[in-house]
């Protein structure tokens, strides 16, 4: 029989935001620090206590597992969506299984926290939120009794944040249905929907091509972002006078060029540019 699963990383998707950057990796395979995002959330989970995790895949399926370390993979040739992805972990679930998704970066996520009050409420899904930063991010708000309120319902408490972090109990996981599901179809037939506030804390969605350029500035200076403007794999080797360009695997551009908004990659033993 197959072993329980404490975490799931929601790692597949048609990386239809980080546009052309998905010819080369998924977006949970792009680094920061020289570690892909799969295996910072990986590492967010086992730091938790979650022994065995698992993870989805859809677009390069491959180039997920390159990077996937100890996880499981769970190939998603259909997508399942926002929820329906975690049917792959149906059956197998004794307690709780702690969700992330796969793009975001974090050094340390409060698991423990969300883990805690999940089982103390005895919920059926628990979401860990943070005080709403302002900005464009649907608002989530609680009634009195921390319970998560439909979506566009003001309530006593609020607004919050959702990070990604969530509790899965296994009767959540059974109402899951066959075939692709989204969050909102799920939501109405919960009977406990929490929601567990926390301390703001780092971490930052990479979903883009600009925000993995910024995260590089920001969080790897001395890595990723050594040419400023830009995104340079660990793989990569930067020349020439580029701005505003992303730096895939294996790119190794000409020294005597100039260019911008492009991405770089080495593929076949050749080099392949497109435009962002």
């Amino acid at each position: 029989m197959p072993e329980p699963l404490e975490g799931f990383l929601l790692a597949a998707g048609l990386g239809t935001r980080m546009g052309v950057l998905s010819a080369c990796l998924p977006k949970p395979a792009w680094t920061l620090r020289g570690r892909p995002l799969l295996q910072w959330g990986a590492g967010a989970l086992r730091a938790a206590g979650a022994g065995r995790i698992g993870c989805n895949a859809h677009l390069h399926p491959e180039g997920l597992r390159a990077v996937a370390g100890g996880l499981e993979v769970f190939d998603e040739p259909r997508l399942l969506g926002s929820a329906g992805g975690l049917r792959h972990a149906l059956g197998r679930v004794a307690g709780e299984l702690l969700v992330w998704n796969a793009d975001i970066w974090a050094d340390a996520v409060p698991f423990d926290r969300l883990r805690e009050r999940h089982r103390a409420a005895r919920a059926a899904l628990s979401w860990l939120l943070v005080p709403h930063p302002g900005g464009p991010w649907n608002p989530v708000w609680l009634d009195a009794e921390d319970r998560i309120l439909p979506k566009g319902v003001v309530g006593e408490q609020g607004p919050y944040h959702f990070t990604g972090a969530a509790a899965w109990s296994p009767e959540a996981l059974a109402l899951l249905p066959e075939g692709p599901s989204e969050m909102d179809d799920l939501r109405p037939r919960l009977p406990l929907h929490l929601g567990v506030v926390a301390e703001p804390f780092p971490w930052r969605e990479v979903g883009t091509a600009e925000a993995l350029i910024a995260a590089a500035a920001d969080l790897a200076p001395d890595q990723e972002g050594r040419l400023p403007g830009c995104y340079v794999h660990p793989s990569a080797a930067p020349a020439g006078r580029l701005t505003r360009c992303v730096l895939g695997p294996g790119a190794l551009p000409p020294p005597s060029i100039t260019d911008a908004e492009a991405l770089w990659f080495g593929e076949g033993g050749h080099q392949v540019r497109l435009g962002l």
